[in-house]
């Protein structure tokens, strides 16, 4: 069972605990957690090419293209090839997921089903460090201080897409980007997807199937 390297993706839309799934998977399993936001930032911070050119569509409140967003995650894969990995927030396209194809097999896909309402209320109840990524949730993850990251003391945004008038119509358009990426994955029968509102519940599941293709790293069950 450990001598194939695990390939890896969790998909799902803003707001449905895909980041922590994520990093769950990773420290029960000792995955490498890969994810695209995280090495976007990390770009836009060194002011590489890419991270140059991320910048001025993020500023813009556009989507990062394609071609960007894979250029950036080819780089990162190439470098941990002896690892295994799970990918979070990629491929988010179908042109992504072809990309993807060219280089690795994927061995695994979940996918997060999470209600329209419960994605609705999570995102519009979310602030985020900008600098670091950090997310908070101020219903079930509030910050210590109101209004400020716990680590840096520095103050937190709500992300325009975030704001009420905004979540439907991104909800939308992550849906339409991801619906044949779903089906792709299913059609090579590699894709499981869970439902549920709350994170916890689902989890106890995530966790059994993922036992099933690599060993944890450590007797813990699933909490």
């Amino acid at each position: 069972m450990a001598s194939k390297l695990l390939r890896a993706v969790v998909l799902g839309p803003p707001g449905s605990g895909k980041g922590t799934v994520c990093q769950r998977i990773a420290e029960s399993f000792g995955l490498q957690h890969l994810s695209s936001g995280h090495f976007l930032r990390e770009n836009i911070r060194a002011k590489s090419e890419v991270g140059v050119l991320a910048k001025q569509y993020l500023e813009r409140g556009l989507l990062v293209p394609d071609h960007v967003i894979t250029s950036v995650m080819m780089m990162e894969l190439e470098k941990k090839q002896s690892q295994h990995w799970l990918l979070d927030g990629f491929p988010r396209t179908l042109v992504q997921a072809e990309a993807l194809d060219r280089i690795c097999e994927l061995d695994l896909v979940i996918s997060l089903n999470i209600p329209f309402e419960t994605l609705k209320d999570r995102l519009s109840a979310r602030w985020i460090h900008p600098a670091s990524g950090r997310v908070y949730n101020m219903e079930f993850n509030p910050p210590h201080v109101h209004g400020i990251d716990d680590i840096t003391g520095e103050p937190l945004i709500q992300r325009e897409d975030d704001k009420p008038d905004a979540v439907a119509a991104r909800l939308r358009k992550y849906k339409d980007a991801a619906k044949p990426v779903i089906e792709l994955y299913k059609s090579r029968g590699v894709l499981h997807s869970f439902s549920g509102t709350e994170t916890n519940k689902i989890w106890p599941y995530v966790y059994t199937l993922v036992s099933s293709k690599i060993r944890p790293v450590s007797s813990k069950e699933a909490d």
